[in-house]
């Protein structure tokens, strides 16, 4: 997991160490790591300001005991977890799939979101996406309209609500669902970031579902990283001519799906 020995022999309980740099360098995992080969030292003054912040939030690190298995396995594993809402969402894995897709989104897409996502949370599947405007967004409040249970993975602090707009699904899912987030605090949303926190969505799901997505976009990074899993693509298709990612994934052997049966009869099978 990449963290060298040193750490334990460091005065401080090494959870603690590894919540002072992932604080310091707000996340950013190879900051992190370097800070920790290197042995750098730790400011006593900056390590007790930043002890008030860890009373306040839920944090998992990757040497504790709940830290989630699927993370373990995944290129760059999240050195800390930030978490507000149902931490136990992080292990069901085998009944959550993740709903991604464009952030300008048609009334089609849409429809298709709420369709998908609404029934498959009255299926008892947790919804995943990254609370990003447009078909993200639609998926957590379909399953929320069910009383189902949804993840959203930021791609900023974990106290950083972002889109502004998405400010009360943000609330409503830190109180019904689960936050996620790789960086702490108010750590300001940085377009890698979007990037990085993909790897998260595909590790907590069985499979992915994209709905109006153009090919060249973060929808695609996360499609490479659940076919590194072994997890399933399906896809809505779209009509021809538009250049749309889905067809083409479709076309590169992703699964058309129309209805949500289309994918509960393929995974009873």
């Amino acid at each position: 997991m990449y963290l060298t020995s040193e750490v334990f022999f460091m005065s401080r309980k090494a959870r603690d160490v590894l919540l002072y740099f992932a604080t310091k360098y707000e996340g950013d995992y190879y900051q992190i790591i370097n800070a920790l080969r290197q042995k750098e030292k730790i400011d006593d003054k900056v390590y007790e300001s930043f002890q008030k912040d860890w009373e306040n939030i839920n944090v998992i690190t990757i040497i504790d005991e709940d830290y989630p298995e699927a993370f373990k396995t995944i290129n760059n594993p999240p050195i800390v977890l930030f978490l507000k809402g149902d931490s136990t969402l992080l292990n069901k894995g085998d009944k959550s799939i993740a709903i991604i897709g464009a952030r300008d989104f048609s009334e089609y897409g849409k429809k298709m979101t709420y369709e998908f996502a609404g029934a498959l949370a009255k299926e008892d599947y947790v919804i995943v996406s990254g609370l990003a405007r447009g078909i993200d967004s639609f998926a957590h409040l379909a399953a929320l309209d069910q009383k189902g249970k949804t993840i959203a993975v930021l791609g900023g602090g974990i106290n950083y609500p972002y889109p502004a707009s998405n400010k009360s699904l943000y609330e409503k899912i830190a109180e019904e669902g689960l936050l996620i987030s790789e960086y702490p605090n108010m750590t300001k949303p940085m377009p890698d970031y979007f990037k990085y926190r993909n790897r998260i969505v595909a590790a907590l799901t069985r499979g992915v579902l994209i709905i109006e997505a153009k090919y060249r976009s973060g929808t695609i990074i996360t499609v490479g990283h659940a076919l590194e899993r072994g997890s399933d693509i399906f896809c809505v298709p779209e009509r021809a001519g538009v250049g749309s990612g889905c067809n083409k994934l479709i076309k590169d052997g992703a699964f058309l799906v129309e209805t949500p049966k289309d994918i509960l009869e393929y995974w009873d099978n």
